[in-house]
């Protein structure tokens, strides 16, 4: 992540994130109207210092299903407070009370009966309240505040890509022929392979063009949507483009060049090997934003050296992304990880 470009230039403060799980609090939002029946239950739970898929373990184990059978729209950080949706199966005459699986680390804070399992991605999007200390020039980041609000480069996170980029190690193995037998950790190899692609094809952008200039043949991807289509620039796309039916994109590689611009094909040159590789596994070519838009950011000054940014991100993006246009920021919580042993 320190290799790719900033929007804004490179920002001359510096702070801390995540000293407490309180400084990263995180809640789901689930646009979903629960049916108040059926064989599933809905669980709304707050989550402290646990990851997403150990909850799941414990909610199945509760629940005496397999874990597999627990589903949740989206994971959550484990260093900090994050409110999310589960959802287990539990048949029409059973009631469980979820409420005993409370202890410091998670509280249920709503159950409801719904007619179907939650999906991954079912959610629309995450709210992020996130406590800044140590702050080293807070004007600096009151003076990127408006800029911010603009948008960012809509950049995948360090955590996409392991401790360390072991994901990228790994997928450097896969692709000169090593098997990866664990088919969930081949995934997130492939997943981490496409990101890192795609960050780099952003980052290129941004150095040479920006965010705000559209070039004169795009393809734009369909707001809420996986759909996109390639088309010149007309009078037509900019007002779709400023009414946001529409948004500027980056490729998420896969077979073949369908969405591709001809810009794009001599940026992805550098990642051939690459590229082939993803290609030879049978991935589609896909879009993503090119841009996110924190909605309704705003800062509050605690005193000279703490901020408190509020922000509401859709879902598949960082905050993260969101931070380092305003701020250097160190993430405690894995320097602390490390002096204690943890992986």
């Amino acid at each position: 992540m320190a290799s790719l470009n900033y929007l804004y230039g490179e920002p001359l403060s510096q702070g801390d994130f995540k000293q407490t799980a309180e400084d990263f609090v995180v809640e789901e939002i689930l646009d979903i109207e629960f049916t108040g029946e059926g064989e599933h239950v809905c669980l709304q739970i707050i989550k402290r210092g646990e990851n997403t898929a150990f909850l799941a373990k414990q909610i199945a184990k509760f629940a005496g299903v397999a874990p597999r059978d627990v589903s949740y729209a989206g994971l959550k950080d484990r260093h900090g407070v994050c409110t999310q949706w589960f959802s287990v199966p539990v048949p029409i005459k059973k009631h469980i009370d979820f409420s005993q699986l409370n202890s410091d680390s998670m509280v249920v804070i709503k159950q409801v009966r719904h007619n179907r399992k939650l999906k991954t991605g079912c959610h629309r999007g995450n709210r992020f309240v996130i406590t800044l200390r140590n702050v080293t020039n807070h004007l600096d980041v009151l003076s990127r505040i408006n800029a911010v609000r603009q948008g960012v480069p809509n950049y995948f996170a360090e955590q996409r890509f392991g401790h360390d980029g072991h994901n990228l190690t790994m997928a450097e193995r896969l692709f000169n022929g090593e098997h990866i037998r664990d088919k969930k950790l081949r995934g997130i190899v492939i997943s981490a392979a496409r990101s890192h692609i795609f960050n780099q094809i952003v980052s290129k952008r941004v150095k040479e063009h920006g965010l705000a200039k559209t070039w004169h043949r795009e393809v734009f991807l369909l707001s809420g949507s996986n759909a996109f289509f390639e088309d010149d620039l007309n009078d037509d796309v900019v007002e779709r483009l400023n009414q946001g039916d529409i948004l500027l994109s980056a490729p998420l590689v896969g077979k073949g060049e369908k969405g591709l611009t001809e810009v794009e094909k001599s940026w992805l040159e550098e990642h051939t090997s690459w590229h082939q590789g993803l290609a030879e596994l049978g991935l589609k070519n896909e879009r993503r934003s090119l841009r996110v838009i924190p909605k309704s950011l705003s800062v509050k000054t605690i005193d000279s050296q703490t901020l408190q940014l509020s922000f509401d991100l859709p879902k598949g993006c960082y905050a993260t992304s969101v931070l380092r246009e305003l701020i250097k920021h160190k993430d405690v919580s894995l320097r602390d990880n490390q002096e204690s042993g943890e992986q």
